[in-house]
């Protein structure tokens, strides 16, 4: 059964969220950093496959946790999540983007992020 958050829980869960989101951040940047040094030079100081894959599961083990608590990611670039929720008897998603300091927005589960309003 899919979670169902409450305004409440998906705003306690925001601080560590927003925590999390700095981490996949900074490796995705270190990710695009090495990738165009090691093609235009062909080696970066950030280092090579090893340090890759590191970054590669960092995000990926941050992104299953947020999965398994019945967050849904729905982008990394910029980081993306929707907690399910009803309000008001309509199946809705808590929506949050990277920059935004607080859950504020939401929308209707079948129009998406286009439909985005403010809580």
């Amino acid at each position: 059964m899919d979670r169902i958050f409450t305004l409440d829980e998906a705003r306690a869960l925001l601080p560590e969220i927003i925590d999390d989101a700095g981490t996949v951040i900074a490796a995705r940047a270190d990710l695009a950093e090495i990738a165009h040094d090691r093609q235009a030079r062909g080696s970066s100081e950030l280092g090579g496959i090893p340090e890759i894959k590191a970054l590669e599961a960092r995000i990926e083990e941050i992104l299953s946790g947020w999965t398994e608590r019945g967050i849904e990611v729905k982008g990394i670039a910029p980081v993306l999540v929707d907690f399910p929720a009803m309000l008001d008897g309509v199946s809705v998603r808590l929506c949050w983007i990277e920059g935004e300091p607080e859950l504020g927005w939401y929308h209707r589960t079948d129009l998406g992020f286009a439909g985005r309003r403010p809580l």
